[in-house]
């Protein structure tokens, strides 16, 4: 697995997992219950994970969809 996307907004999470989904690429979110560390106010980013050979395509389609990946 290989990091694609990480923020702590649930919104760019959400439509970056809705746009993988209709793409078929498989993909895992991670640190998703953190907010029983941090008492749900949302400053532990979350990660958004793809297969290693699903990553460039998976780039591809976030940044043709103007999602900011922040590096």
């Amino acid at each position: 697995m290989k990091e694609l996307l990480r923020s702590t907004d649930p919104t760019v999470i959400a439509f970056a997992k809705a746009l993988l989904s209709g793409e078929g690429i498989e993909h895992y979110e991670m640190d998703v219950n953190m907010s029983v560390m941090e008492g749900g106010i949302g400053i532990f980013p979350r990660r958004l994970m793809v297969r290693r050979e699903d990553h460039f395509r998976a780039r591809a389609v976030l940044v043709d969809n103007d999602i900011d990946l922040g590096f």
